[in-house]
């Protein structure tokens, strides 16, 4: 019998051990690459004025956030400065203006402002962040299919998409209130599946379009690379800086239906910055002019200023994601 021709290698251990090299070598390729586009886009963010503000901005409510637990333990009398079972005993009429021992005033059932905004910020980062995740995940994996699949599997998603920014958000959740109890954690996980089904999936979609058409994409299919591999090695990867910058858009919303559904009353909450609106508007006190200003400002103000951070942090992390921007704001 003839055996001549070609054998095929046989591995051996070291062309085990030369393939793990090489992956090793691969991956270590790709975290250097992405830690110095990091450094990069880093300097531009931080070049920016809106960048800087809203950094500056984000970092004090976190302080804020982080300084409430510490309060409560080694500074603060629990049944005096609890954010809602707490109560001011040495005021006689509640609501009492800021003194030295509640520098921003008492609510009309004499619990202290101060520590219900300290308490309620940490709610709106865990609202927001848990949104924000939630949106990022959905978009960036309905965005990359639709692209990669199209035909029915971007008509479904995409007429899916339209309906959803079709319908008022704000009076969805209204109805979504008063159909199931929401609580912080399904308020976060409804916001988050409505948008990571809705404009944001359209924007990443849209994206990963023109990723699919680079060299490299037909360079893995060539290889041997199935979908699944292309999608979550290949595309997704790539729109993550654009999906962080709409995660930054989506902090805000959340931030701000919460505001919305709570000084309405819909929603199970301990204590947030609009249920310390709602407060002071069924005392009677949210149009009573600037006599009990301590009972409305420090929440409004609160509400206003970490969404606009959220914001310009967007705006600032635009620049880093589109080059031209940069170009014509240089």
């Amino acid at each position: 019998m003839n055996t001549s021709g070609p054998v095929a290698p046989i591995p051996t251990p070291e062309f085990g051990v030369e393939i793990g090299r090489g992956r090793v070598r691969f991956v270590l390729a790709r975290l250097r690459l992405m830690w110095r586009s990091f450094r990069n886009g880093w300097g531009i963010f931080m070049e920016s004025r809106m960048g800087r503000l809203s950094l500056f901005t984000i970092i004090a409510f976190a302080l804020m956030a982080a300084a409430h637990p510490i309060l409560m333990a080694f500074v603060w009398d629990p049944a005096t400065y609890d954010p809602v079972t707490g109560y001011s005993f040495d005021q006689v009429e509640q609501p009492a203006p800021p003194s030295w021992k509640h520098p921003l005033g008492t609510d009309p059932l004499g619990r202290d402002v101060l520590s219900q905004l300290l308490f309620s910020t940490r709610s709106e980062f865990v609202l927001g962040i848990t949104a924000a995740l939630v949106t990022v995940g959905i978009a960036t994996f309905v965005g990359a299919v639709a692209a990669y699949y199209g035909r029915l599997v971007d008509s479904f998603f995409m007429r899916l998409a339209d309906l959803i920014i079709a319908l008022p958000a704000i009076s969805l959740l209204i109805v979504l209130s008063a159909l199931f109890h929401l609580n912080l954690f399904y308020l976060a996980l409804i916001i988050g599946v409505l948008g990571g089904f809705g404009g944001t999936a359209i924007i990443l979609k849209s994206q990963a379009l023109s990723i699919k058409v680079k060299p490299f994409i037909e360079a893995a299919r060539v290889a041997g690379g199935g979908d699944f591999h292309i999608i979550f090695v290949h595309i997704i990867p790539h729109l993550l800086p654009l999906a962080l910058l709409y995660m930054m858009f989506t902090v805000t919303s959340a931030i701000f239906a919460e505001a919305v559904l709570s000084f309405l009353g819909l929603l199970d909450l301990r204590m947030s910055w609009g249920i310390m609106i709602h407060t002071a508007n069924t005392g009677g006190y949210l149009l009573g002019g600037t006599r009990y200003w301590w009972l409305i400002v420090p929440a409004g103000a609160s509400i206003t200023l970490l969404c606009s951070a959220f914001y310009l942090a967007g705006r600032a992390l635009d620049e880093v994601v589109n080059p031209r921007l940069r170009q014509r704001n240089d």
